[in-house]
């Protein structure tokens, strides 16, 4: 598959399974016994050892950051140490905002040069000139072949107020051009949507701390260009979806319902378990809702497929989606960076575990591949992760499924069921949801801290 990378503050990287937990756990310390001393006393001795004799000197900061990630990483996929810079740039992409150029970008592999496959509308790198399909050749003059995406981004990034020299090659033109950009500060659209006649198409991208506000704005939009009456019910696209921010995504559920609970989160400790339930006022006004997922959709998109379906307020549509169903508190650690720790899982509503088995749809629909990635791309899911933590439901059929959405809408066969679902020229019993048989049952008081 294509990859590609927004180029908003010159392009933030948001992981794939990623979810930043905005709330913090009570910790309860137990004194490491004389063992515990005896491993670190080693650790020291093997430290001093390496730093000392190694063939070459290493770099010694290098050396304690690389043996940090190997112990956070020995407990599961997610949990791992940010340094400074990896710190900064988390925050970052969850504020939604950064500054940059605004083009999305690719690495085109014929050429090894930079392709633009879009500049952002009221952008610096719009307004300078730049096109779709421009190929970055230099950057401040250094060449971009040789370089990988990643590094080749690296290098447009710099301060607000700051200019680069980009030299492009565009189809049609006799000489390379020469465009001068001053970065700024790009806002991100978290949501993209557009009207389908009768039908309201919204898109999470991502779970920023901009979602919610998105969301609201694209609901308005859209019930201003369709009146009430033709207004036959909204499609929330959820595929490809990595996660992001827990309280957007209980922001973005509590959108679409009037009660109930929406998830909760239990740790180590009984007394760690927190309910996060939805207040009164329904921003559609209870029209039907499609919700889409596949194998892309994960953590805190999972959150909402989870709490809309099983409140029977949607009907979930594709493909499993990933089972990513743990959270991330992110520890500061000053200067030093931040220590990103599992500490808790994820239950839907009716108490099931997101974790290694992912959101089932009501109605599963197969989205083909093109010939041309047929063998390429395989299911993924985090049942499949090496060390991922074992769900209380998981079972040998695993999460995840093929994470792929055609560019074009003709060729999207998922998106198309579900437009022909909400206008009757399909039905299933998953469509109309009955709330009346939904299976949320009511949480015991005694363990339950609700937020």
């Amino acid at each position: 598959m294509i990859r590609k990378i927004t180029l908003i503050a010159a392009g933030a990287l948001i992981g794939a399974v990623s979810v930043t937990a905005v709330h913090s756990f009570g910790t309860s310390a137990v004194a490491a016994n004389s063992e515990t001393y005896k491993q670190l006393s080693i650790f020291g001795d093997v430290f001093e050892r390496v730093r000392a004799q190694y063939v070459t000197p290493p770099e010694e900061s290098d050396l304690v950051e690389n043996a940090i990630n190997g112990m956070l990483t020995s407990l599961d996929p997610h949990s791992s140490f940010l340094n400074a810079k990896d710190a900064d740039e988390m925050r970052t992409q969850t504020r939604g905002e950064f500054g940059g150029l605004g083009i999305e970008v690719t690495l085109d592999t014929d050429s090894e040069l930079v392709k633009v496959i879009t500049p952002i509308d009221d952008t610096p790198a719009s307004r300078a000139g730049v096109l779709a399909g421009d190929l970055i050749s230099e950057i401040d003059g250094e060449p971009v072949r040789g370089l990988n995406l990643t590094q080749a981004v690296e290098k447009m990034r710099g301060p607000v107020g700051s200019s680069i020299d980009l030299t492009v090659l565009r189809e049609g033109a006799d000489a390379p051009i020469d465009i001068v950009i001053t970065r700024a500060i790009i806002k991100v659209k978290a949501v993209k949507f557009r009207v389908e006649d009768d039908i309201g198409y919204i898109r999470v991208i991502s779970f920023t701390e901009k979602t919610y506000d998105d969301l609201q704005d694209a609901i308005d939009s859209i019930e201003g260009e369709v009146p009430d009456e033709k207004l036959k019910g909204f499609i929330l696209d959820l595929r490809l979806n990595p996660g992001g921010l827990l309280d957007q995504a209980i922001n973005v559920s509590d959108a679409f319902l009037d009660r109930g609970e929406i998830v909760s989160t239990r740790g180590r400790n009984p007394e760690e378990t927190r309910r996060y339930n939805s207040r009164p006022g329904d921003l559609t006004d209870g029209k039907p809702i499609v919700v889409l997922v596949n194998g892309g959709s994960a953590s805190a998109s999972e959150i909402v497929a989870g709490a809309l379906q099983d409140h029977k307020r949607a009907t979930v549509v594709g493909t499993r989606s990933f089972g990513k169903g743990s959270v991330q508190t992110i520890i500061p650690l000053g200067e030093n960076g931040a220590l990103r720790l599992t500490t808790a899982l994820y239950y839907t509503p009716s108490g099931k575990s997101i974790q290694g088995t992912g959101i089932s749809p009501d109605i599963t629909v197969q989205q083909p591949l093109p010939e041309e990635l047929q063998g390429r791309v395989r299911q993924t899911g985090e049942s499949e992760l090496r060390g991922h933590i074992q769900g209380q439901d998981e079972t040998d059929e695993g999460s995840g499924s093929i994470a792929y959405v055609p560019p074009e809408a003709e060729d999207d066969e998922q998106l198309g069921y579900a437009l022909s679902l909400i206008r009757g020229e399909k039905t299933d019993p998953s469509y109309p949801p009955n709330p009346n048989q939904t299976a949320v049952k009511a949480p015991k008081k005694a363990d339950t801290k609700t937020e």
